[in-house]
């Protein structure tokens, strides 16, 4: 690959990735507005929306892993210059979200049964519910959302996603402050937005739900003006064939995002065992950590993408300059990010809180997270490219074996036995994450080597 090559694709990459990356922040910025809000009205409250939260994004997470499976489908219909099979895969696409919706809905209602296993008091436990049976309602409006954003992504329409975002973020503020306190601390000229009932946790969960409906109805408009070529019949008729394709294509890639987010959650319910200050340091490092990830995540989005255009087009060279350009962004990117981790991890730490013991508690952490921050980068983009390709079932399996068979493993050695603590825990993290990023680069080298079949040739 040479470096004028290099440009270009880096370039393309870019004006993908950026908005990606924004919507991504802005999705995330959603859920801290909700939490700084509800924590107004006390402590159960806002613990009951972060454990609604977590609930919600377990099953959330899964899902639009299996909705995702559309991704390179799509991509690839348009690297082979086909735009009426996008359109039809963008069909089968939203058929497969409502499926998925109608199973998993549900389940996600009646999930805070679970939380008397881990001991939540009752309190937040009512809340819990509370929030988590409105919040359930945005579930299906959220899994059509992935699937359009896909189709637009690798249509290259990226405006709708940032202009939902932000339009989102504006009226869930808003709705938060009206519903969650209720209207009566409106001025005059509201008129009758003043009788608005106060409707605590219960507030922000409809909030949500109607900003998920904005959000779906803003990027569901701009399908619409993206041109066709003339063509007979309906590009709506469900195509058993593909639908059964963009499943078999996106299972995996729930079930590695639910392994992702499962070994996070595992160790987090793990560092309360340690002590108050060991569990505010996992969850801050968490918290800083997750934004950060947006940015790689929009890479490894963008990356798709690009690597489904070009095996679309059966362009092999291309193909492997698409994915090792997005490696190099990818990595590029969460240097930077590591640097602030590794020189500025006080001030970092005191972006969340203010408690000194708190911070000081946060720091080592931080620092083991600058460390991971590169291979953080490279696991995503690695899973953004061989989805593009759609060798979902690898990055499952490499996920497995780095999160669970080695980081997993040596996070209980570190933390428990060796007495290592949070650092320990976070250790074993950082190895994990090690060891997927090493195994998602390697299998990307080699399978970009020789010709990818498009998945609709399979």
């Amino acid at each position: 690959m040479n470096f004028p090559e290099y440009k270009v694709e880096l370039r393309s990459l870019m004006r993908l990735a950026v908005p990606i990356a924004l919507a991504q922040v802005g999705q995330t910025l959603m859920g801290v507005v909700d939490t700084a809000v509800v924590g107004r009205l006390g402590a159960a409250e806002i613990g009951a929306v972060g454990v609604g939260n977590s609930l919600f994004w377990f099953v959330g997470m899964f899902a639009s892993g299996v909705v995702m499976g559309v991704d390179p489908l799509v991509s690839q219909a348009v690297g082979a210059n086909d735009p009426l099979r996008a359109r039809r895969i963008l069909w089968q696409g939203i058929y497969l979200a409502l499926a998925v919706a109608a199973v998993l809905t549900i389940p996600l209602f009646f999930s805070p049964r679970l939380l008397p296993l881990f001991h939540v008091v009752p309190d937040v436990e009512r809340l819990a519910w509370d929030y988590t049976k409105v919040r359930t309602l945005s579930l299906a409006p959220l899994l059509m959302f992935v699937v359009i954003r896909s189709y637009l992504q690798g249509k290259n329409v990226t405006r709708p996603m940032v202009v939902s975002i932000v339009i989102a973020n504006v009226a869930n503020l808003a709705l938060d402050l009206a519903l969650v306190f209720g209207g009566s601390g409106l001025p005059a000229w509201c008129g009758p937005l003043r009788a608005i009932p106060a409707f605590g946790v219960t507030g922000a969960a409809i909030a949500t739900v109607l900003c998920s409906l904005l959000q779906l109805a803003i990027i569901a408009l701009a399908v619409p003006k993206i041109a066709l070529p003339p063509h007979e019949g309906s590009l709506r008729t469900l195509l058993p064939a593909d639908f059964r394709r963009g499943l078999r294509v996106g299972l995996p890639v729930g079930f590695q995002l639910a392994a992702e987010v499962g070994i996070f959650a595992l160790v987090g319910l793990v560092a309360g065992s340690l002590g108050k200050y060991a569990l505010a340091a996992h969850q801050v490092t968490i918290a800083v950590a997750s934004f950060t990830f947006t940015f790689a995540v929009g890479v490894g989005s963008a990356g798709s993408v690009r690597v489904g255009l070009a095996v679309g087009a059966m362009d092999e060279r291309k193909t492997r300059v698409a994915g090792l350009t997005a490696f190099s962004g990818g990595a590029l990117i969460m240097s930077v990010f590591s640097l602030v981790f590794a020189f500025l991890p006080d001030e970092v730490a005191a972006l969340i809180s203010s408690d000194p013991s708190v911070i000081a508690a946060t720091v080592p952490v931080i620092l083991i997270a600058a460390i991971f921050q590169i291979f953080d980068g490279i696991q995503a983009v690695g899973a953004g490219v061989l989805r593009g390709a759609a060798d979902t079932r690898f990055a499952f399996i490499a996920n497995l074996i780095g999160h669970w068979g080695v980081g997993l493993p040596i996070a209980w050695y570190l933390g428990f036995h060796l007495q290592g603590g949070i650092t320990g825990l976070w250790w074993g993290l950082c190895a994990g994450l090690i060891a997927v990023a090493i195994l998602l680069f390697v299998r990307f080298t080699r399978i970009s080597s020789r010709p990818i079949r498009p998945v609709a040739h399979t």
